[in-house]
């Protein structure tokens, strides 16, 4: 064809770039934009699944099963973070693997690169616990002395081990959270001067309400910063070695007299956490919560699960929705079954806290050794670790994959957010800040299930498959 001027030119170019133009758009549509893709990651009570990781594609969902309608508008809680008790026995056991064994083992829990289990909190003993090598305080006497000027006053023995291993923690997990509990007072401060049971000398309120604040700050000159303080580590325990009994009355006076306005005479902003026991005495933090003197110095309360139902968190919760709460310690022992465990513990220590307005879950504890020692006579015996250390060899256990499974989706700083509890796929789910939604979801049955997981805006099926703990992350 033969083009009689510029305007015909003109007119030809526009007709092949509209012909162009519409021919790429035809080809776009026809193309399939992938969907975008999520991971799960999934324990089986069996243990053929081992934190095992898989994907599934967000979008292809199925309004028809049974749905998990996730609310991310809907938001309860600030999670602070997920992890153990590191005792002095679990530190001592990392301290003498050899260095790269050490360093290996270090970066892996508390890393959070892929495959990496990001612990976000720890809990210590405050002093020893009945998991420690010995028993000590941080003012420990010879019979009949006394030093209410805790001239003697030493973090010696936490310098060998507990100290040199948080240190190398921080520079791997720097805005970990640190919680420290006593299982007892300086026996010379009790009524019975042991180390097992008997009451704080009421003559000894200031001068340990002091004690406490002499250890945050020397921990502090040791580059190491204590968030929070339980009061006494189960308080209505004491047969255990060591220990110490405190009523709520106590308590209250203990912090309202003297913890409390020596920790703010001192700048010190470390929070003070009271019972730190099970939830079948939830009348204790009441009646302390209840004393407004008392409750102006308290953050919050601490719960374990040895007795009673979680259930107890929410009821606080109800009478004090201003006060935090906390879930700071429960067991997994060396003869209970890895399945039951791992049921159990998922729907109590996780589910159930995380559902009942709980900041923290932690196990108890980080390491043992193939024994379950070091631990005191009349200390927990059976109490297994995370991990089991036998020189440089490590044996990953239960509690490492109950943390696991929250531990390296869930961050600090995300929060609860709205899910429909069934009894047949219990659950709960999270919102981090970058936006990230989470959905921790367990199958008991003996059965793969398909599940519909809707978010408002997309819907998505997932296969969890049976016995199993399914982290879902989209």
């Amino acid at each position: 064809m033969r083009l009689q001027n510029k305007g015909n030119v003109f007119f030809f170019l526009v007709l092949i770039s509209m012909t162009v133009v519409q021919s790429c758009t035809e080809k776009q549509d026809m193309e399939v934009t992938p969907l975008p893709k999520t991971n799960l990651w999934t324990t089986s009570f069996d243990r053929s699944n081992l934190l095992s990781a898989s994907t599934v594609e967000v979008g292809k969902g199925d309004p028809s099963l049974l749905s998990i309608k996730v609310d991310t508008q809907t938001q309860f809680q600030t999670i602070d973070g997920f992890g153990y008790t590191l005792t002095g026995g679990s530190a001592m056991l990392i301290e003498k693997m050899e260095g790269s064994a050490r360093d290996k083992l270090i970066k892996e829990l508390f890393g959070c690169s892929e495959g990496e289990q990001c612990i976000s909190y720890l809990r210590i003993s405050l002093g020893a616990s009945d998991l420690s090598e010995q028993f000590f305080t941080y003012n420990d006497l010879p019979a009949g002395q006394t030093d209410n000027d805790l001239t003697k006053f030493s973090l010696s023995r936490d310098t060998l081990y507990l100290i040199p291993l948080l240190k190398r923690i921080l520079t791997i997990q720097p805005n970990i959270r640190f919680m420290a509990s006593p299982w007892t007072a300086p026996v010379w401060m009790k009524t019975n001067g042991q180390a097992i049971g008997g009451n704080l000398k009421t003559e000894y309120h200031a001068v340990y309400a002091r004690y406490f604040a002499r250890y945050i700050k020397a921990m502090q000159q040791q580059g190491i910063r204590i968030d929070a303080v339980t009061v006494q580590n189960e308080p209505q325990h004491g047969g255990n070695h060591p220990s110490m009994i405190m009523s709520f009355t106590q308590q209250a006076e203990f912090i309202k007299s003297h913890l409390g306005p020596v920790l703010r005479s001192e700048n010190l902003s470390t929070k003070i956490i009271i019972w730190d026991h099970n939830c079948d005495n939830y009348q204790y933090p009441l009646a302390i919560l209840g004393d407004a003197a008392a409750a102006e110095y308290i953050d919050g309360t601490a719960f374990h699960l040895y007795g009673g139902e979680v259930g107890a968190l929410s009821l606080l919760h109800q009478a004090y929705p201003d006060k935090n709460l906390y879930f700071t310690e429960q067991w997994t022992g060396g003869n209970s079954l890895f399945a039951e465990d791992l049921k159990w513990h998922t729907k109590n220590v996780i589910m159930g806290t995380m559902r009942n307005w709980s900041k923290v879950a932690l196990e108890w504890n980080l390491a043992s050794d193939p024994a379950f020692d070091p631990h005191l006579n009349g200390g927990c015996s059976l109490c297994m670790g995370a991990v089991t250390i036998d020189g440089n060899t490590l044996q990953r256990n239960v509690s490492y994959y109950i943390i696991g499974q929250v531990s390296r989706f869930v961050k600090p700083g995300a929060v609860r957010i709205s899910s429909p509890w069934f009894e047949s796929v219990p659950n709960v789910a999270f919102k981090n800040l970058d936006g990230t939604k989470v959905l921790l979801v367990m199958n008991e049955s003996n059965a793969m299930k398909k599940i519909n997981v809707s978010d408002g805006r997309t819907d998505t099926v997932l296969e969890l498959k049976p016995t199993s703990v399914t982290t879902f992350v989209w």
